[in-house]
């Protein structure tokens, strides 16, 4: 009898399973719902502020946020009101306000204009209140991201990532000063602030080569302690990081004078 009763509970289910799908049951439908409203974009378009409409809304990479409290910029007449009532992510980046540059299309940027959007996204996060997400190219109809805002987020967290190398390689190889004149031809020099870098070396001046790259450029080098990123070690040369291999001295140059004068 068990086992009769089980198969006949199974059955019921396959039954009432099929019978939701000749209706059209769609399973994403039991995923759970975002938080806040998902908006198509006919329906923020009615969000621009302007007497008789709800509201005032704008878009970043699809996420919505009420921006009534920034009305003199983003409302009617405002200098921002290109913005409100759509998703205008590239403009974010480019500066194009005008109709074609006032598109959620992400595309081809480069990483300095991604982390720009970063930062406006972050901006709007904290500043004003999330509505809800755009139906669209970020979002599906069920809240869900798609497969272009994947793209986008990891194309930022790839910007993101050079960025912190690039501000850890600023940091060990500082710009150095430099100026140019017919009569002396071209100096550079170290100080303790130079490429706007405070720390408490001055270094001295190095060409730095990039691998893959024949050009070069002027750093400050730190000529005492362990190498960059080995602080604890204790088998070193109290060299700094002089003996770098990407690095070149500048020909008729003493090798720890501050400052180097190269006549032309």
């Amino acid at each position: 009898m068990r086992r009769g009763a089980a198969a006949a509970v199974a059955a019921l289910l396959c039954l009432g399973a099929a019978c939701l799908l000749g209706r059209g049951f769609d399973p994403r439908a039991w995923l759970p719902r975002p938080r806040g409203r998902l908006l198509s974009s006919a329906e923020l378009a009615r969000y621009r502020g302007t007497p008789g409409e709800p509201g005032l809304y704008l878009a970043v990479l699809g996420r919505v946020f009420d921006v009534e409290r920034g009305r003199r910029h983003y409302g009617p007449g405002g200098a921002y009101s290109g913005l409100a009532g759509r998703d205008a992510t590239r403009a974010f980046a480019t500066g194009d306000f005008t109709a074609a540059g006032l598109v959620d299309d992400v595309s081809a940027l480069s990483p300095g204009q991604l982390l720009a959007i970063q930062s406006w996204l972050a901006f709007y996060s904290e500043r004003y209140e999330p509505v809800g997400k755009l139906v669209g190219r970020f979002y599906d109809e069920y809240g869900a991201p798609t497969e272009a805002l994947r793209q986008a987020e990891a194309a930022i967290e790839e910007a993101l990532k050079f960025q912190a190398e690039s501000e850890q390689r600023k940091q060990q190889f500082p710009p150095c000063n430099s100026e140019w004149s017919p009569a002396t031809g071209s100096r550079f020099w170290c100080s303790k602030q130079s490429g706007g870098v405070s720390r408490d070396w001055a270094g001295v001046p190095r060409k730095l080569f990039h691998p893959g790259s024949k050009g070069s450029r002027c750093v400050c080098v730190r000529t005492t302690g362990p190498p960059w990123g080995q602080p604890d070690s204790t088998e070193h040369r109290d060299r700094g990081d002089l003996d770098n291999p990407h690095l070149q001295e500048y020909s008729g140059c003493p090798q720890l004078a501050e400052q180097c004068v190269l006549k032309e």
